[in-house]
């Protein structure tokens, strides 16, 4: 059976100091549920990453990404939870205005500030990888409920 396909965005304020982010409050049974994540979802039957991306992030922040870079994949494996392949990307312009989530409430916070905030721990390695300028990577996390038990780097075990 083919894993989920989902894309999550990290958009970057104009100094690039922040990011705005999703703090996941509102939805029924949310495997993020208040966790501060970026904005995106499932992808739909046709869709692109690129497309899925775009239409998502209209979707949740009323905004319309205008320079954007796909990242990576990040693969997700869990005990709990549905296996999935999140593709993420970031993005450093866009156009329109944020309006409210109905997943969450938005955010601008701090990169810094950010990884104080409840979060998954693979979030923290890339995030880690987008800041240092990583060049597009493939990450594997395995997690045991909300314990990260294994990650892969390109392959290579780093966790």
């Amino acid at each position: 059976m083919a894993n989920k396909q989902t894309t999550l965005c990290y958009i970057e304020s104009a100094d690039r100091t922040e990011y705005l982010m999703l703090h996941r409050t509102k939805k029924k049974n949310d495997e993020n549920e208040d966790k501060w994540i970026g904005v995106g979802g499932k992808m739909e039957e046709g869709e692109s990453p690129e497309d899925c991306v775009l239409r998502e992030t209209l979707e949740e922040t009323g905004l319309t990404l205008t320079e954007y870079a796909y990242r990576g994949v990040v693969y997700f494996e869990s005990d709990r939870w549905e296996a999935e392949d999140m593709h993420l990307f970031t993005a450093t312009a866009y156009t329109g205005e944020i309006r409210e989530c109905d997943e969450g409430e938005l955010a601008w916070l701090g990169k810094r500030e950010l990884l104080k905030k409840k979060l998954w721990e693979g979030d923290k390695i890339f995030l880690a990888l987008l800041e240092a300028g990583a060049d597009f990577f493939r990450l594997r996390l395995c997690y045991e409920g909300e314990k990260l038990m294994h990650a892969e780097l390109n392959g290579e075990k780093i966790v």
